[in-house]
């Protein structure tokens, strides 16, 4: 199993910039992508961004390239979710996952508040 605590939410104003962070803690080993998704109450989930654990590669998708910078710390198995220039469009709850060979996993969720 593995665990994932999510970190680093909150209000900012339309312009500003968050950081998320995303620990993962268990049979990290595991463990080849972590990222972020996000979901609006009622609407699907939606594919923010991640990236490869060896590597590096990531992936983003149009609505946050250029704005959003995805990281990793192979050594604290911690990714982070880098959000500049942000949005009222961009308020939402993040969701942290991890996808480990025959699993995906999910944390809690941060709440994101971007006032316009």
């Amino acid at each position: 199993q593995v665990q994932l605590e999510e970190s680093g939410g909150g209000l900012v104003q339309a312009g500003g910039s968050l950081r998320l962070s995303c620990a993962a803690s268990g049979r990290t080993f595991n463990i080849y992508r972590m990222g972020w998704y996000r979901q609006v109450p009622g609407k699907e989930r939606e594919f923010v961004a991640d990236i490869t654990w060896s590597g590096g590669t990531t992936s983003y998708s149009d609505s946050v390239k250029g704005r959003f910078t995805v990281s990793r710390d192979n050594a604290k198995s911690t990714v982070y979710l880098q959000m500049n220039s942000l949005k009222p469009e961009d308020t939402t709850t993040y969701y942290c996952y991890a996808r480990a060979y025959g699993s995906d996993y999910w944390g809690k969720g941060t709440l994101v508040t971007v006032s316009s």
